[in-house]
């Protein structure tokens, strides 16, 4: 008599079923309304963190920031990888049409500073700073984490005012779209206050 194996395969509904729920869950995980970001009129909160900027290390505290005018603040998971290294790019090439309309950029990610320094030259070309968040505690009162669980930050763009305001937010992982809508909502925004 053959030697039949103890190997239970599944049934085809059984793997049916395994690859709806991958779906799903790839779904909820490439999905902006997966991730709870806060809201256009709640209030930004406060944070002060190490930051650098070409390389320089500073304290960027967000309420000095705003005495100046508007901050756009984007969350990104990690330095060095593609799609942050392509919205840094972006975001550099933006900073003097932000400075144009009295924004400062800000970068935050849950790298630490050495990292950063490096981040801050190399990717961000020193023309705006990028803050270590690695406690978490920034992007945890943005509601920016990734899932809550990884320890990195999900790829949130915000624009506060300087009534610490929150004035847009955008939530995509694709880097592309972050600058063209910040600056959209800070242009609208800065045409409505020379009315």
């Amino acid at each position: 008599m053959p030697h039949r194996s103890s190997l239970v395969l599944p049934s085809l509904s059984t793997l049916r079923g395994l690859a709806v729920g991958a779906a799903l869950l790839g779904a909820v995980l490439a999905s902006p309304a997966a991730l709870a970001a806060l809201k256009p009129g709640e209030k930004a909160p406060e944070f002060s963190a190490p930051a650098s900027l070409g390389g320089q290390v500073s304290t960027f505290t967000l309420s000095e920031a705003l005495k100046k005018g508007p901050v756009v603040l984007y969350f990104y998971p990690a330095a060095f990888t593609s799609g942050c290294t392509i919205e840094a790019h972006l975001f550099a090439e933006a900073v003097d049409r932000y400075k144009a309309l009295g924004a400062t950029v800000i970068g935050v990610s849950g790298d630490n500073i050495e990292t950063l320094n490096k981040f801050s030259v190399s990717e961000c070309r020193s023309k705006f700073a990028v803050a270590a968040d690695v406690d978490k505690k920034i992007m945890k009162a943005y509601d920016a984490q990734f899932l809550k669980v990884t320890g990195y930050a999900s790829r949130t763009s915000y624009v506060i005012t300087p009534d610490h305001a929150i004035l847009y937010e955008y939530t995509d992982m694709n880097p592309e779209k972050h600058v063209e809508n910040t600056m959209q909502a800070l242009e609208k925004w800065s045409a409505a206050q020379k009315r």
